[in-house]
């Protein structure tokens, strides 16, 4: 019974968590969780207040109308909106994917006008002006205007490439074909060409490239099988069906060319799970839901064809409104340089293209199996990714392959599946089983204990041989041929392995009719009556099947997760505790379990319990919990048979990876939308979790959130924040804990449940000031009470030492990730592989894709892309490392150099009357950052390492100083900034007392302005150049040369620009003509320039003799003992060690997120039957479907 409540509900107010359940769709509405009718009513009642909802969410929501095959339809007025001016635009978007953000007319404009937003570059672009009115410049415009168009350029170019590699990638989409009706007949298309209306045809593993209508397919009943896995990573096959009317009618090829169906719908969102809409055809209507709509990026599966109508294309699909908003994404160092000087940009964008190609031509982070290399595809971020806290990765496709591999089993308390020969013993290394005799075996299953084949094929044991026949008789796979091959699709990829298993040993699936199923016994077909499925779902953890046998009897077979099986075991199990022991030991491998069991039924229990069956089966209201309550009946005094372990194996380096990662110091956690107690064992397989690792749920950490907001209030109220802030941590320093948290404990815990507002209140608006002030502060105080809440969240969450989010919404992924971007103010990277965590990867500073066989959705929205996990380590702890040192050292040289040319001319200013004569030649003062000083620094910043890449990754630890900061920021700068100064005082005062009252070898007085001029430029770039070199760490040819032949090309163009046949052609811009070849023939000038340099330079060589000797870093105790390092052996994995008497955890089997195929079998849906080809479908349009059932 609903009662009135408040205008917003908290978390206090209602029912715990669903952990089994994935929360609301991201765009749900009020009025869907409203609906919440009362648990038993009237059925006139149901049905009147049914039909009142459709019309009230028809008038509502259904806006959006489709016409089959009539695209006119589309371009009526009414649909089309004014989008600038004069601008009109459909309201129903073309199918075409736009990613890229220039074409050839708007480039040079709209990049220009990007760059110039940019405060820096709209300052020196007013300052190039100014320079151009002589009457107020002292310097000549080209020393703006070439560091200007260098920056521009060199930016151009590099969002060129970027955008012409989105264009590429837009086209190979764009460009794909399906098939359209066009002219009454199915003509090739391309994707970009469909519109909404069409009706398109798909074979057998073709994408979808829109959202479309199932109309029919060449199952039975119009079933279609698709693999969601660029959606949400998962290859477990799922089945649509289309209406039974279109079934019916729409087969045909001249049927579908004349179909005018006229379709209501809601608009354009991101619910990737829901669907409402309505077809009206032939006067009348149909109800449409979501599990007859095909998503674009689907690939359609063991189906030979099939028809659709689209209904949403290109940016309406559900797959792009997934995809959330795109981010300008900007590195901690950007954001210094906004108040630095300008023409660092130039050299940073040279920099950042150059670390991109290394990351690109990485040939360790090349995957050689799917030819995939390593992709940066931003250049933007590179230094970012050596300052990396946390990494938020999905689960499936990213740190596992999702692929499940049958391992061991337990047989009647006896284990199996360790390396051993047929005599029970145990060898070190031993050839794989060969399953030959086995007509049946599929050769894909990797097995070493010969023991269990010679216990199968002797029969020795019955129990054996009844375990393989449970897991080839109790499932819901459905089977098809294929070139005389049986082919499984399975509702989860754990359910296939076994049935795979059991094919392998003997006992092989091979139909299955609405009541019957056929399995092959060791060679030996055999056929029994499937007398009801008892299906899976997530409260029940376990299916059974009742079957009549041949010989007459009834049996049961049941698997489920152990916690479950346990309970409903009869008392006289003389293998329950060896089974016990050996699931304990199967846990502690991080397999996943199942247990085995069965029963003889008597004939006249099943008549009864059928009885009850059958009612329940046909209950009007609350039938699920009606067959619960009957399964419950007959799934009890079961006898054990054993346990499964199966491997839901990792992609490979994973653990490796992620231990290396958590000595660099990065917090990694996990957010996915699977099960619990998947995610759980996934955790431990990859080692986020550990046997020492205490564990957290959310209803633990719920309650001390809500002891630490109750203390908070007591000490500020909610206001908090305004007080002065006391640190309490949520647990003891000592300890390793981990958090696990559901999608609904997360928007529990983080006030993010939606609202249910009262229908009474919806009505009542303020009518004074007062209701409105006090409403105003309610809404103020709750939204405060809400950002505490969350910030305690986070604060808690970051004390443990791993996070694991299952069952998460894409829109959880994204807000957990900004949480933690916000209150932790830390850098963040999220990794994933499919549409599904697109806006977790848009949302992270740092995106990256996994490329592989989930599609491309995550890597075309990622920053990096690579084939798999774990060459995650050395993008971060090797490129990332590298190109945060590299900057960091490029930045503090860079302005050191230039403090300390420009300030010689404050120093200068003192002794010229302040005329604003400049120390240098003008020409001097344009090549110095361009020519002069350009060359060492950028290679020191491409090519430098203070260790080599394999003891960057033995020694994680080095990573730390990047994410502490410690390389580069204001206090760095001010160091940097001292050091210009003392050098720029150093080089104008000691040439200065030289030149004073002094006298040439000529008897000519060397002291003239041109001459200092030359003498303090020479003394300026041997400083710089011998400095970089001193900040060198690794020496190569090509960096000696760059240093030398920097001063060696400064004296070439001096000599040159001050000869009499340059000042010949340009009179007005060579004035020092003669000053060098005069002024250095003269040795006082030589031991000057020698003398300004030493030193500049010598304090620098102590200070980084003693800092090195007395307090040296890391990473040069590393590079001290390099080649001992060396020779030592390598990290190596901890062995995971089974220890008995210790609480040991057990994962429940994971089956398929829905119910499985059951519903299908027993209705006879599903059943294949006989039908003509397709292609004689479209030769003889009056052909009718003969089926016969298949044998």
């Amino acid at each position: 019974m609903s009662t009135e409540r408040d205008s917003e509900t908290t978390f206090e107010e209602d029912s715990q968590p669903n952990d089994e359940v994935v929360p609301y769709s991201d765009d749900e509405t009020e009025d869907e969780l409203e609906d919440q009718g009362p648990a038993v009513e009237p059925v006139q009642n149901r049905v009147n207040r049914e039909a009142e909802q459709r019309r009230e969410t028809f008038r509502k929501d259904c806006t959006w109308q489709v016409k089959a095959n009539d695209r006119s339809f589309h371009e009526q007025p009414h649909f089309i909106n004014t989008k600038f001016f004069c601008i009109k635009e459909s309201k129903y978007a073309s199918n075409a994917i736009k990613t890229y953000k220039y074409n050839a007319f708007t480039f040079l404009p709209l990049n220009l006008f990007e760059q110039f937003k940019r405060a820096a570059n709209f300052y020196f672009l007013v300052l190039l002006i100014l320079q151009t009115i002589p009457q107020i410049t002292t310097l000549a415009w080209y020393t703006t205007l070439v560091p200007l168009l260098l920056v521009l350029g060199i930016t151009a170019i590099k969002d060129l490439v970027d955008d012409a590699a989105r264009h590429k990638m837009d086209n190979e989409v764009n460009n794909r074909t399906c098939e359209v009706i066009k002219d009454g007949r199915f003509k090739i298309a391309k994707w970009k060409e469909i519109q909404v209306g069409d009706v398109i045809r798909l074979k057998k593993n073709d994408f979808i490239p829109a959202d479309i209508l199932l109309l029919s397919s060449s199952e039975p009943n119009s079933l279609c099988y698709v693999e969601t896995a660029e959606l949400d990573g998962e290859t477990n096959l799922k089945f649509k069906m289309a209406l039974e009317i279109t079934h019916q009618y729409l087969q045909r090829e001249n049927s579908l060319a004349s179909f005018d169906g006229f379709i209501e719908c809601e608009e354009p969102n991101n619910r990737l799970d829901k669907f409402t809409g309505t077809l009206f055809w032939r006067n009348t209507s149909f109800p449409l839901d979501a599990d007859k709509i095909l998503l674009r990026g689907c690939v359609i599966r063991n189906t030979d064809f099939c028809h659709g109508l689209v209904i949403f294309a290109g940016a309406d699909t559900k797959i792009m409104k997934n995809s959330g908003k795109t981010r300008f994404k900007r590195t901690k160092i950007d954001y210094l340089m906004n108040y630095m000087v300008y023409t660092v940009f130039i050299f940073v964008e040279v920099i950042r293209l150059g670390q991109s190609y290394f990351i690109n031509w990485d040939l360790q982070m090349y995957y050689p199996e799917k030819d995939t290399p390593a992709k940066a595809r931003t250049t933007t971020l590179n230094e970012q990714l050596g300052q990396i806290h946390y990494i938020f990765s999905d689960k499936t496709g990213t740190l596992t392959q999702n692929i499940m591999t049958f391992k061991k089993c337990c047989i009647n308390g006896q284990i199996y599946g360790d390396h051993r020969d047929a005599s029970q013993h145990s060898h070190s290394r031993i050839e794989e089983v060969d399953f030959s005799w086995n007509t049946y075996a599929d050769g894909k299953l990797a097995f070493y204990d010969h023991y269990l084949v010679e216990q199968i094929q002797s029969g020795k044991e019955p129990e054996v041989r009844q375990f393989f026949f449970l897991l080839a008789v109790c499932h819901t796979v459905m089977v098809d041929r294929i070139d005389g091959q049986l082919n499984y699709q399975a509702a989860s990829p754990d359910e296939g392995a076994l049935v795979n298993a059991a094919r392998n040993f003997g006992f092989a699936f091979l139909a299955r009719t609405q009541n019957t199923i056929t399995i092959s016994e060791m060679g030996t077909e055999r056929t029994y009556n499937v007398l009801a499925i008892l299906d899976f779902n997530s409260d029940r953890k376990r299916m059974s099947i009742i079957v009549r046998t041949p010989e007459g009897n009834i049996r049961l077979y049941c698997k489920g997760a152990d916690t479950v099986i346990y309970e409903r075991l009869h008392r006289m199990n003389p293998t329950k505790q060896e089974t016990q022991d050996a699931l304990d030991i199967f846990a502690s491998e991080t397999l996943r379990t199942l247990c085995l069991c069965y029963k003889e039924v008597e004939e006249k229990e099943f008549e009864q319990w059928n009885k009850k069956f059958m009612a329940a089966s046909v209950a009007s209201t609350n039938r699920d919990e009606a067959l619960d309550k009957v399964y419950e009946e007959i799934e009890k005094d079961l006898i054990l048979l054993g346990a499964t372990a199966i491997e839901d194996k990792l992609q490979d380096g994973v653990p490796e990876t992620i231990s290396k990662l958590a000595k660099a110091d990065i917090k990694i956690w996990m957010l996915t939308g699977d099960k619990k107690e998947t995610a759980e064992n996934i955790g431990f397989a990859c080692e986020l979790l550990t046997e020492d690792t205490t564990i957290c749920f959310g209803e633990d950490i719920n309650a001390l959130l809500n002891t630490r907001m109750e203390n908070q209030r007591n000490r500020g109220g909610v206001y908090a924040k305004f007080v002065p802030p006391v640190h309490e941590p949520f647990f003891p320093s000592s300890g390793n804990r981990a958090l696990i948290i559901t999608g609904s404990w997360l928007n529990e815990i983080l006030l993010e449940k939606k609202t249910k507002t009262s229908k009474i209140l919806k009505l009542k608006f303020p009518r004074t000031e007062e209701e409105r002030r006090i409403r105003t502060q309610s809404k103020r105080m709750l939204e405060a009470k809400k950002e505490q809440r969350q910030k305690n969240f986070v604060d808690l969450a970051c004390e443990c030492s791993a996070v694991i989010c299952c069952r998460v919404t894409p829109k959880q992924k994204a807000m957990v990730v900004d949480l933690v971007k916000r209150y932790k103010k830390a850098i963040t990277l999220a990794i994933g592989d499919g549409a599904n965590d697109v806006n977790m990867i848009k949302t992270a500073h740092i995106g990256v894709g996994i490329s592989g066989q989930e599609g491309m959705q995550a890597v075309m929205s990622s920053d990096y892309s690579f084939a798999q996990f774990r060459y995650l380590q050395r993008l971060l702890l090797v490129h990332g490392r590298w190109s945060y040192i590299r900057m960091c050292k490029f930045l503090r040289y860079f302005f050191y150099k230039n403090f300390a040319f420009t300030l010689v001319h404050f120093w200068y200013s003192f002794f010229n009357g302040y005329s604003a004569q400049t120390a240098y030649e003008d020409w001097f003062i344009t090549l110095y950052n361009v020519l002069y000083s350009s060359l060492p620094v950028l290679l020191m910043a491409l090519l430098d390492q203070d260790v080599s890449d394999k003891l960057s990754l033995r020694f994680p630890g080095l990573y730390i100083v990047g994410q502490r900061d410690l390389l580069f920021n204001y206090k760095r700068f001010f160091v940097s900034l001292l050091h210009g100064v003392l050098t720029s005082m150093i080089l104008f005062f000691i040439p200065l007392g030289a030149y004073l009252q002094t006298v040439g070898q000529d008897g000519e007085a060397p002291s003239d302005y041109q001459s200092f001029a030359v003498t303090i430029a020479s003394a300026l770039v041997i400083t710089v150049n011998f400095q970089i070199g001193l900040d060198t760490s690794y020496w190569t040819f090509v960096n000696a040369f760059s240093i030398f032949g920097s001063i060696a090309l400064y004296f070439g163009i001096m000599f040159d620009f001050h000869s009499a046949g340059i000042h010949v052609l340009f009179p007005s811009a060579f004035q020092f003509t003669g000053t060098a070849s005069n002024a250095l023939r003269q040795p006082y000038i030589w031991l000057t320039i020698i003398l300004t340099v030493a030193v500049c330079l010598l304090p620098v060589v102590a200070i980084r003799f003693l800092s090195m000797t007395i307090w040296p870093s890391e990473s040069d105790k590393i590079a001290k003992h390099r080649k001992r390092l060396k020779a030592e052996e390598q990290w190596k994995r901890r062995q995971n060690v089974f220890r008995r008497g210790v609480s040991s955890r057990r994962s429940a089997y994971a089956f398929s997120h829905q119910r499985g195929y059951a519903d299908l079998i027993s209705s006879g849906r599903s059943i294949r039957k006989k039908r003509s080809p397709l292609d004689a479908i479209i030769a003889d349009g009056t052909a009718e479907y003969r089926r016969t059932v298949e044998s």
